[in-house]
């Protein structure tokens, strides 16, 4: 934001997430988690970290939130927009990248184990539940996203 611009209530807040997956015999799975006070199921997101890449500070948010680590793909896969709902009743607009997670180690224990619930589950299952219509096509479409060597 250049100098002297002000925020204003319609500025969109960036943020990133990670879309952590896994390869199974039966296809590409997503891990989902729950929010902490909707119940809903989300992706792993957060706000951009002073002194991280996006990619890194995505895969933070995943290790803090769904207790995963793995190999974090560099490029974003895309952008959704949702509104935060914030304590004073109103609402943020955020635009969030999504950087693909392949999940490597799945810890027992995780800083925001006790406040979330994580499942894994086929693309279409995560698809349908989220609810941000954005996310849902970016999950659909990942299935022809290619794996790495």
């Amino acid at each position: 934001m250049p100098s002297g611009t002000k925020r204003t209530a319609r500025s969109e807040t960036r943020q990133v997430a990670a879309l952590p997956w896994r390869q199974t015999e039966d296809g590409r799975q997503i891990l989902m988690i729950t929010s902490r006070e909707t119940r809903r199921w989300v992706i792993p997101k957060g706000g951009r970290m002073v002194g991280k890449t996006d990619p890194e500070a995505a895969a933070q948010e995943a290790m803090e939130e769904a207790g995963v680590r793995g190999e974090m793909d560099q490029t974003s896969i895309g952008v959704f927009r949702y509104a935060k709902g914030l304590k004073d009743g109103g609402a943020r607009q955020c635009v969030v990248s999504v950087y693909p997670l392949q999940v490597l180690v799945q810890l027992g224990a995780w800083p925001e184990a006790h406040q979330r619930e994580r499942r894994w589950m086929s693309l279409s299952e995560a698809a349908d539940l989220v609810h941000e219509p954005d996310l849902a096509t970016l999950i659909r479409d990942f299935d022809a996203t290619p794996l790495k060597d």
